[in-house]
């Protein structure tokens, strides 16, 4: 419109009221003012994302504090020759639950075993909506028990309601006898370890990295950790072996790597109880083979749920746990479950088909 207005008043006669340089000016001179109005219109879309993302950080500031009610802790404890257990203020490799009895003014100390039962639990993240329905189990201290279904069956629901991220709406969840209600919540997660498909390190050692499962383990605790889970063989070989510095959430190892320090940190942490949520379902079939001897060597003689898709992980559990919609549909150990036909085998044989 600028050019078009211009050469309409400059004319080719020479009687113009503006001269072809007043034009070129102009025009030049309304070009950059075109180009702020672009770029103050692409800092508004910036401070809007801002404003955005700020509001969701003060979101997050003023969400109330985790409340808890429980009492009973977790201790240090010794066991004498009669098998009564007293509180220690050291380590002791022993731990108990200290429960104190208001009413009756004693305190009664539970050892920590692993002990775990649902009971007729329901549970919904709103409450109009359950996304768990009636589930009952009981995994003794030492078993394997497995989780397997489709997506959003409710595998990992079940998991975050034993370590109280949520409370249930019905029934009851109890850890060596104890209503989880009555634990306090820092103590009750203590006592309980997770290994996740995806691994989070931060910048610092190998050694920092493991010993991150227990802050107070010494040097050779994280050896023997990494020993025990199959991560020893590959810290080795690294270029300061322990002392390498890992960066940018230990890039310079594969995912398989990654998950073998993550194990090993769990094995630092020594819990009585575990749940192992996907944790080789990102990586290849044959560093699977690695992570699972050394989840293997981990596992003994701890309660532990694992949560897979690939069902050739679960094969040796002690009971599988068939969920579908917040049921659970089947159960029984693998031999069993195949040989009623049912959910389990159609997974079990499809997910090999399609291997």
């Amino acid at each position: 419109m600028l050019i078009w207005f211009g050469v309409t008043n400059v004319g080719l006669s020479g009687t113009a009221t503006i001269s072809a340089g007043i034009i070129v000016s102009f025009l030049s001179m309304a070009r950059q003012f075109s180009q702020t109005i672009s770029q103050i219109s692409m800092q508004v879309s910036m401070i809007a994302m801002g404003i955005a993302g700020a509001g969701r950080v003060f979101e997050l500031i003023d969400e109330e504090p985790e409340h808890d009610e429980g009492y009973v802790m977790l201790v240090n404890a010794v066991k004498d020759d009669q098998g009564n257990l007293t509180e220690s203020d050291r380590p002791t490799g022993l731990w108990a639950w200290k429960h104190p009895h208001k009413a009756e003014g004693t305190v009664t100390y539970t050892e920590l075993k692993g002990d775990i039962q649902l009971v007729g639990v329901d549970f919904g993240y709103v409450p109009d909506k359950l996304v768990l329905h009636d589930i009952s189990l009981y995994a003794k201290p030492g078993q394997k028990i497995a989780f397997v279904g489709a997506t959003g069956a409710g595998k990992t629901t079940i998991t975050n309601l034993i370590n109280r991220f949520y409370d249930i709406e019905d029934g009851k969840v109890r850890y060596d006898g104890i209503n989880i209600n009555k634990i306090k919540k820092p103590d009750l997660r203590r006592s309980l370890d997770i290994v996740l498909q995806d691994v989070n390190l931060f910048t610092g050692t190998v050694m920092d990295n493991i010993r991150y499962g227990r802050l107070d383990a010494t040097d050779e605790e994280c050896i023997a950790a990494a020993k025990l889970t199959n991560a020893d063989s590959f810290i080795t070989r690294l270029p300061n072996g322990y002392q390498t510095m890992l960066t940018g959430n230990g890039a310079n190892l594969s995912q398989g790597q990654r998950q073998l320090l993550s194990i090993a940190r769990a094995a630092v942490a020594d819990p009585p109880c575990m749940i192992l949520d996907e944790a080789t379902s990102s990586i290849d079939t044959r560093t699977e083979a690695l992570v699972q001897e050394g989840m293997d060597n981990l596992m003994k003689g701890r309660t532990v749920f694992v949560i897979a898709h690939r069902l050739s992980t679960v094969r040796n559990s002690e009971a599988i746990m068939v969920l579908d919609h917040g049921r659970i549909i089947e159960r029984g150990d693998h031999d069993s479950l195949i040989a009623q036909k049912g959910t389990y085998y159609q997974l079990y044989t499809g997910a090999f088909e399609l291997e």
